[in-house]
């Protein structure tokens, strides 16, 4: 039996090699899994708030390749965050145009791309971004021009925020009728019936308190004071994702200054892979989704109605958000030695991204569905040609079942240096110059970190503004 073995090694060993190699090649050319690991040692030196050494780790993890061209649009979002986070605000700003100008270019080509054949993995497809990442990248370049004074900037910033969450549905209803017309062409013979889910997020709180503050500094208080019930507006209409309590805001004094400190805390959520497996039902012509929890126990997923030729049952894989846990449990800001408040949550990053992500989140489900669907049945039918019986037929077999299990991964890429949680204080004081020291609470009230701003000019009708970072 031994020596049988030996023998069909042998006799097919090119074979198996050649199964091998293409392998490598599938995964090292064709990029059909999100390779992320080099994100640990930015991150690392972003929460020790080393931030020049986070630029050079990210500029170090490109210049090796470990941004591809097809994710370059992730590198320019990085880059942008590294750079606000380091003070360089210039350049910073110019990483986020180039981000921005990326995004608006791929996701209609990306959209085209999927629509030619339902074969591709979203992995081979350039990364065109996912929205709260573009809405970030307007708000991080709003703050970046109000570092350095530039209000007419910021304002342009804030007016694209506003306006790529207003077309944010029409985005989605044209991908719909751009991918039932390029299914008619479909190679795989797969007509994918996606119909965009309704957008929940038209009005960003944060983008408003900027607005509302710089439309006060210039004077404009009717402006201001729409601004501010536009914030209102988010928290009342949007109960899903500002599940907390309106901050408390103030945007002009009768007779004071007004200090405002922003506060970023955390880091966003990523994505990790749901490992699905389909039951193809040819009686029914039913495709069922089935979902393993990690005690083992199976349940639906989900249910398609779908043509399928036999019953098979094979495996695949689609993203989901994963909050990351902040640290951070409160901030309160001391000037001169007395503490004069705390700060209020304003944004809570995942939740936004997470209701930004399901207009896309069911394209990609059914995508990876025809997809699993496609390729599984192709394979059958190659695993029954091949089929000549014994340990050859086996190999053969186990083979092209690896091939599908290799060229099935989930699409994973996203920004891991966005901040988690953004939280906004206002306080009334006597103009002056201030020592400022925004400090960092954990839940036993334990400072973890602290921000200081020595000599800090606070002036009358002025947006003044002082940014604390604690990426923890």
């Amino acid at each position: 039996m031994v020596n049988h073995f030996k023998a069909a090694a042998v006799r097919w060993l090119p074979f198996i090699l050649g199964v091998f190699v293409g392998l490598v090649f599938l995964v090292g050319c064709s990029s059909v899994a999100t390779h992320d690991r080099f994100y640990d040692a930015i991150t690392s030196e972003l929460r020790n708030q080393n931030f020049d050494q986070a630029v050079l780790k990210l500029e170090d993890a490109r210049e090796n390749n470990k941004y591809s061209k097809k994710d370059r649009f992730l590198y320019y979002i990085d880059a942008g965050l590294a750079h606000h986070y380091a003070l360089s605000f210039d350049t910073s700003n110019s990483r986020f145009s180039r981000a921005e100008a990326i995004a608006d270019d791929l996701f209609t080509k990306s959209i085209s791309r999927a629509a030619v054949s339902v074969l591709l993995n979203d992995n081979v497809l350039e990364y065109a971004g996912e929205d709260h990442e573009i809405l970030y990248a307007n708000l991080m370049a709003a703050m970046n021009y109000l570092a350095v004074n530039k209000f007419d900037d910021a304002f342009v910033e804030i007016r694209r925020a506003n306006e790529m969450l207003d077309l944010l549905e029409q985005k989605y209803a044209k991908a719909a009728r751009d991918l039932k017309q390029g299914a008619k062409d479909d190679s795989a013979g797969v007509i994918i019936d996606y119909t965009a889910d309704k957008v929940r997020f038209n009005n960003d709180a944060f983008a408003r308190y900027l607005s509302m503050h710089m439309y006060a500094a210039e004077g404009l208080s009717d402006d201001a004071r729409i601004d501010r019930d536009l914030m209102v507006e988010a928290f009342r209409t949007q109960p899903h994702i500002y599940d907390f309590a309106i901050p408390e805001v103030i945007y002009q004094s009768s007779e004071r200054a007004v200090l405002s400190v922003v506060a970023m805390t955390g880091l966003c959520p990523t994505k990790e892979a749901v490992n699905l497996r389909i039951r193809t039902d040819k009686d029914l012509n039913l495709v069922q989704i089935l979902y393993t929890d990690s005690g083992g126990a199976t349940s639906e997923y989900g249910h398609i109605p779908m043509k399928v030729s036999a019953d098979y049952y094979f495996k695949f894989a689609i993203p989901r958000m994963v909050s990351q846990p902040s640290q951070v449990s409160a901030i309160r800001v001391v000037v001169n030695g007395d503490v004069v408040g705390s700060l209020q949550l304003i944004e809570d990053v995942g939740k936004i991204a997470v209701e930004t992500f399901r207009a896309k989140k069911s394209l990609i489900y059914l995508r990876s569905v025809a997809r699993a669907v496609a390729k599984g049945l192709a394979s059958h039918k190659l695993k029954k040609k091949l089929d000549t019986g014994g340990l050859t037929g086996w190999l053969k077999k186990a083979a092209i079942d690896a091939t599908m299990d290799v060229t099935e991964n989930a699409d994973l890429r996203c920004s891991h240096l966005l901040p988690g949680q953004i939280y906004v204080g206002d306080f009334e004081i006597e103009p002056g110059n201030y020592d400022i020291t925004v400090e960092f609470l954990d839940a036993h009230n334990a400072v973890i970190g602290s921000n200081n701003f020595a000599d800090f000019p606070v002036t009358k009708d002025y947006f003044n503004l002082a940014e604390a970072v604690l990426l923890r």
